[in-house]
């Protein structure tokens, strides 16, 4: 299963990226941004497990999560993603993106609604 498989990548980058955030980055920026970082691994590394969970349930309950793996998916993008490459490259442009992650964050949880209604 295809979010199964994307869970599992997202879980793997977002521990490469606590990693790398707390011994490769910690005397090449400023305490701030280092505050940053580990705020989108820590929310990076939520969301795959969140993700994880919802595949489990497809699974299990033959139910399709296609909107709500895509949310999830889409907003740990936009939200750690862009949050990662501010911190690298101060690419200020990129300081917009991170709120429309964060929405599409909260998107997804509130998709998972669409989960608990009855199907007949």
């Amino acid at each position: 299963m295809i979010w199964i498989v994307m869970a599992g990548l997202s879980g793997a980058l977002a521990v490469v990226a606590g990693a790398f955030g707390a011994h490769g980055l910690r005397d090449r920026v400023s305490p701030e941004q280092i505050s940053a970082w580990t705020t989108a691994s820590q929310y990076h590394l939520l969301h795959s497990v969140v993700l994880l969970a919802l595949a489990l349930y497809a699974l299990d309950a033959q139910a399709s999560i296609r909107l709500q793996g895509s949310l999830f998916t889409a907003g740990v993008v936009l939200f750690s993603g862009s949050i990662y490459l501010l911190v690298l490259t101060e690419q200020r442009w990129l300081g917009p993106v991170t709120p429309i992650g964060g929405l599409l964050l909260i998107a997804g949880w509130g998709s998972l609604l669409f989960l608990a209604r009855p199907t007949h």
